[in-house]
């Protein structure tokens, strides 16, 4: 069985790398190893494919999510991904693979992953806390609902808005509209897959539109394994608003635009909460500007 050579901490890893513009820019300088050790020598020892569904107590939608997770070393990489894209045998072909190779060559969501196993290696977020860069809230143990509520009000706490701001939602949950609400913020919601909130709100899909009139930016690291991460980063840099990321998916490779477009994150590393009852750990990031 092959093993994931050690990556070194961050003592041991290079000075501050610029801060890309772009996820393929991030990807590049990670090739490069202007982040750490070259990918050539990691190699990716498990490859994970996760499909499971959700509906919460009081809610009329069936939330479908598919995940695929890279291990490397003593992290995990996650990336969402829509039905159909990609199947379980990407297992079999990618566990054992050097890095690199996924970086290059995988498709979208699995170069997200693997990205995203790299950053979390090089710098856990555990790391980032524990240096004061980054803020713990536990999440409790307890009840899907519960735990939805308090990681969903956890993300809108990096919220800093006036009354009745247009706030962008870009990957519709619903208890996130709910605290977005509880803020005194006006969602204006856009996803892909769903059309309405659970409170009948409608949601449309076209995201330019969303961006254009919205006041800050609340989006989902979804937006990594789509591709639209780069449009969302670069309007809200244009407009000069405020973009709030809560990632599951990549919360590593999110955390690499930090004061770059993006002012503030919720990082929440494998095992995402849906995936436990007992309590786990998200992460808060704040720029200065958003402090």
């Amino acid at each position: 069985m092959n093993h994931a050579s050690p990556v070194p901490g961050p003592a041991s890893a290079p000075g501050p790398a610029l801060v890309p513009s772009s996820v393929d820019g991030l990807i590049e300088a990670v090739l490069a190893g202007e982040h750490g050790p070259l990918p050539s020598g990691l190699v990716a020892t498990s490859v994970f494919w996760i499909h499971h569904g959700t509906r919460l107590a009081g809610g009329d939608t069936t939330y479908l999510n598919q995940y695929v997770l890279v291990r490397l070393g003593g992290s995990f990489g996650g990336c969402a991904f829509e039905a159909g894209e990609i199947d379980p045998e990407i297992c079999r072909d990618s566990s054992g693979i050097p890095l690199d190779r996924l970086l290059r060559e995988a498709p979208r969501p699995l170069r997200i992953a693997a990205l995203d196993a790299y950053l979390s290696e090089a710098r856990p977020h555990r790391l980032a806390a524990a240096a004061g860069d980054a803020e713990p809230v536990a999440l409790p143990t307890g009840t899907p609902e519960m735990r939805a509520k308090a990681r969903d009000t956890a993300i809108a706490g990096l919220l800093d808005i006036q009354e009745g701001a247009r706030v962008g939602l870009i990957g519709v949950v619903n208890p996130l509209v709910a605290a977005i609400r509880e803020r005194g913020g006006e969602p204006l919601p856009c996803d892909f897959n769903l059309r309405a909130t659970q409170w009948g709100d409608p949601v449309t899909d076209d995201m330019h539109a969303v961006l254009e009139r919205a006041e800050a930016v609340v989006a989902t690291g979804m937006t990594l394994s789509n591709g639209s991460f780069d449009t969302v980063l670069e309007r809200c840099r244009s407009r000069g608003i405020p973009l709030i990321v809560y990632a599951q998916t990549g919360s590593a490779v999110a955390r690499a635009f930090l004061g770059s477009g993006v002012s503030a994150l919720s990082a929440e590393p494998f095992p995402f909460s849906q995936f436990s009852a007992e309590e786990t750990v998200l992460y808060r990031y704040r720029t200065a500007s958003s402090a």
